[in-house]
């Protein structure tokens, strides 16, 4: 035998690919090019669907002799949809969160009616004429297994700027316990502890936790993206500054005692209302009902 033919037959040949190693493989390369799960693809579950349908209905505007649209499925063109919708027509579906404010914008701006799901801490971060914002918070898991603090918004309501919904967040808590999700408490985002004349997405989603509902009148709030004392800091989402009739009423001292128990002190800052800042807080509620201040 030469040489050669003996450094061959020690050589490690492998052998040979089972037909369902060779299977297995394929698969695996597939797998690289399938498109990877993102928030924008939530899919709602039937039963947590029909339970925001039916608060709408309830809460907002009888659905009754209406036509429920939902564009927002794969492969669907919510814009091109719309060419054919009729003033009985309303949209009630889960959209791209990351294309939420362009959404609204095309429904405003064609008289569209509409009640979309909507991401919970950052609900307040692009307000707009006309919308009410229903804080739920509830703690939602979607088909594609991504759970997500979900609150809704909609031009149908026309009254109130703020509805915090605590009959949501406990119907939307029960289907998701049934669902099996995971409900582990959302991690604290800011660290600042906000004055009671102060609404944040993130926070008054605690007083939807404890059941607790309340509105808040387009005359009755401001927007603010910051508060003057907070050292060049933003509101995390954006919040409202309340009313002093807001802030006091009964609804407002529930919810200052809900998120004083959430609150870890020892780790917050406290952060005072200015002196322009109260002179906002002063001037609400004189205005029109109806009317809507200019954001600060």
């Amino acid at each position: 035998m030469s040489s050669f033919d003996s450094n061959e037959s020690q050589m490690d040949v492998p052998s040979p690919k089972s037909r369902k190693e060779r299977f297995e493989d394929y698969d695996g390369f597939i797998e690289k090019f399938k498109p990877k799960k993102t928030t924008d693809d939530c899919y709602t579950p039937p039963a947590i669907y029909e339970c925001v349908k039916e608060w709408v209905h309830e809460n907002i505007t009888p659905l009754d002799g209406l036509t429920i649209r939902r564009p927002f499925k794969p492969g669907g063109d919510y814009q091109a949809e719309a060419e054919g919708y009729s003033e009985n027509d309303v949209v009630i579906d889960n959209p791209p969160f990351s294309i939420l404010a362009k959404i609204q914008d095309f429904y405003i701006a064609r008289g569209i009616k509409f009640f979309l799901f909507a991401p919970a801490l950052t609900l307040f971060s692009a307000p707009r004429a006309g919308v009410t914002y229903i804080c739920a918070h509830g703690n939602v898991v979607y088909d594609n297994g991504a759970i997500v603090r979900t609150s809704f918004l909609t031009n149908m309501e026309g009254k109130h700027r703020i509805i915090i919904a605590g009959d949501l967040c406990r119907k939307l808590g029960i289907i998701t316990a049934q669902l099996k999700a995971d409900q582990k408490p959302s991690k604290t985002v800011t660290k600042w502890e906000y004055p009671v004349e102060l609404l944040t997405s993130a926070r008054i989603g605690k007083v939807a936790e404890h059941g607790i509902s309340f509105k808040v009148p387009f005359n009755e709030c401001s927007f603010v993206s910051r508060l003057d004392n907070m050292a060049g800091a933003s509101v995390f989402g954006g919040g409202y500054i309340l009313s002093e009739k807001a802030a006091a009423g009964k609804a407002a001292a529930e919810k200052a005692a809900a998120e004083k128990a959430a609150a870890e002190e020892s780790k917050a800052r406290t952060v005072e209302l200015s002196a322009r800042e109260r002179d906002i807080i002063h001037s609400l509620g004189t205005l029109t009902a109806g009317a809507e201040p200019s954001p600060s």
